[in-house]
């Protein structure tokens, strides 16, 4: 099998401007592409998974893979899927993320002796003369056609600041740096950035022949990886310090049945038949499924030591057990407590298993916060601080679970 055939068969592919010419690219190892990623963290997410992935899976079949850090672009701020404008970072706090995006994504992809280039728009972009870009590259777009972009069209009625109007020209334009400074022939990215690639595409062709073969070619990335980025509201990191690799685990382990196999298909490396079988499990064989998908998954970004160690902790409390060693620890400040003693609501809170009071008082008027053994009823119920001297175990629902100390 190819490794185009691969990726179609994995789900990941959603359209291409040429298939028969990027066949030949990545199939014979000819593609130096690129995907793009805007520094407006300090960690990456479980939402780039796909993108990490596939750069692996092409890199293995011989391409060459550029991480185009986005420096610049990440100072004008990416509209598409977004109902508000993004808050501005300053120069240095984009630095530190790239940094931050550097050392994750080296995980992934091998960066010795010119297998792979990380570069960073910053560097063209912030030198741009605004005359001459005006000139040089403003005068390709069509305002009526960006206009009917599907990455603008849902924040017209909110308001598109100028300053976002201009994101598909710059990504554009890098995509134009690239295959002249690079040799870079291919760009993937998300389903929702398919107007901000055709730009490129078209940008290239227009400023240096129409004999310039640079291709696109759109993932699932953005639309289901935002989906798969984020739980209850909160983004899952990929930095350890943000999310542990037992809550990472659990994420992946408490994906939904529906997107079990899809997920495993998707972000694993595991072989397209093994999938295939598994894809015929039901019922208490989804659970394996997702263990599956929670270990290879934990493994890729933490190592095979802190999957197995958060795998061991969740058989542990999903079965009962004792073995507390591998649960994520919360730590009680002083603060927290209030003559020697603590209230649940502020528990639930400082494990970070709530995130205010309100939400903790919630939780345990629906009766699902457990103490211990014993479930909290009373939303006073307090807590000597000698209770959590050798850590006691918290858990919010059947899911979420921490070891307290103090």
């Amino acid at each position: 099998m190819t490794i185009y055939d691969e990726l179609k068969q994995r789900g990941l592919i959603a359209q291409v401007t040429d298939e028969e010419e990027i066949k030949n690219l990545i199939n014979n190892g000819k593609a130096t592409f690129y995907i793009g990623f805007d520094c407006t963290a300090d960690s990456l997410t479980a939402g780039h998974f796909m993108a990490l992935t596939l750069m692996k899976r092409l890199q293995m079949a011989g391409n060459k893979p550029i991480a185009l850090i986005g420096g610049g672009t990440t100072m004008i701020g990416d509209p598409s899927g977004r109902t508000d404008m993004r808050k501005m970072l300053t120069r240095e706090d984009i630095d530190h993320n790239a940094e931050c995006f550097k050392r994750q994504m080296e995980k992934f992809i091998d960066f010795s002796d010119g297998k792979a280039l990380m570069v960073n728009n910053a560097d063209w972009l912030l030198k741009l003369n605004y005359v001459d870009l005006l000139r040089e590259v403003g005068a390709c777009f069509s305002v009526n056609n960006m206009l009917r972009a599907e990455c603008y069209k849902q924040r017209m009625e909110k308001g598109l600041s100028f300053l976002e109007f201009n994101y598909m020209i710059m990504q554009s334009y890098d995509f134009y740096h690239m295959f002249q400074e690079y040799n870079c022939n291919l760009e993937f990215g998300g389903d929702d950035q398919w107007s901000n690639m055709l730009g490129g595409t078209e940008l290239i062709r227009r400023k240096l022949g129409k004999d310039a073969h640079a291709m696109t070619i759109t993932l699932l990335t953005d639309s289901q990886g935002k989906k798969m980025g984020k739980t209850a509201g909160n983004a899952v990191w990929l930095d350890p310090a943000k999310t542990s690799p037992y809550d990472f685990y659990q994420y992946w382990r408490n994906v939904g049945d529906a997107d079990v196999i899809k997920c495993i298909r998707m972000l694993t490396f595991l072989p397209l038949e093994q999938i295939e079988e598994m894809a015929t499990w039901q019922d208490s064989k989804l659970n394996e499924a997702k263990e599956i998908l929670a270990f290879e998954l934990t493994k890729m970004v933490h190592g095979e030591e802190e999957a197995q160690k958060a795998q061991n902790a969740a058989k542990s409390l999903f079965a009962g057990g004792a073995d507390m060693s591998n649960v994520p620890t919360a730590e009680l400040k002083e603060e927290d407590f209030r003559d020697g003693v603590v209230d649940i609501l502020q528990v639930l809170v400082s494990a970070g298993l709530c995130n205010t009071r309100s939400e903790a008082r919630r939780a345990v008027e629906q009766g699902g916060v457990t103490f211990g053994d014993e479930k909290v009823t009373d939303v006073k119920a307090s807590y000597d601080k000698s209770v959590f001297a050798e850590g006691v175990l918290v858990k919010k629902g059947k899911k979420a679970f921490k070891k307290v100390t103090c």
